[in-house]
């Protein structure tokens, strides 16, 4: 037994239950909380990263496959019709075996991109439809083209 200074056994058993060291089940649940209070704002902050480095992917995968659409032209004096698609990107001819592209992109969503030829503002259209996988949308589920921003424009 501890030694106390207290003269009566009152006072000792006093002493003592000053000196616990656990935590009352009221007190971790306050900690319980205020933990979880704080994981769910930092996932709700982060979600708008993740969806804006998403769509920053989606930029600059179009800007590629703009890239090799023009690099098509050059060589071919026109663009792939729709019905050709992206996938003679990667197909091989004569003048280059291994295709202008090694692989199609998939979007950040793991959805192939869309190609249209004749494109709706220009020659053609190389578009990602957002999280949604459908047309329009706001945020998460917004449409990104190759028209959408000047950077995607060649």
């Amino acid at each position: 037994m501890s030694r106390c200074r207290c003269k009566s056994p009152l006072k000792h058993r006093r002493s003592v239950a000053r000196r616990r060291h656990a935590f009352s089940l009221v007190e971790l649940i306050a900690v319980i909380v205020i933990l979880s209070m704080l994981a769910g704002l930092v996932a709700f902050k982060t979600r708008s990263y993740l969806v804006t480095s998403k769509q920053s992917s989606a930029k600059v995968d179009i800007r590629k496959v703009c890239e090799a659409l023009e690099t098509f032209y050059a060589m071919n004096d026109r663009y792939p019709t729709s019905d050709e698609g992206l996938e003679i990107l990667v197909t091989g001819t004569e003048r280059m075996p291994d295709g202008i592209i090694e692989k199609l992109p998939l979007d950040p969503w793991r959805v192939p991109y869309q190609y249209n030829m004749p494109g709706k503002n220009g020659p053609y259209d190389v578009i990602c439809l957002g999280a949604d996988g459908s047309e329009g949308g706001t945020g998460a589920n917004q449409d990104l083209s190759n028209h959408d921003d000047a950077s995607l424009q060649i």
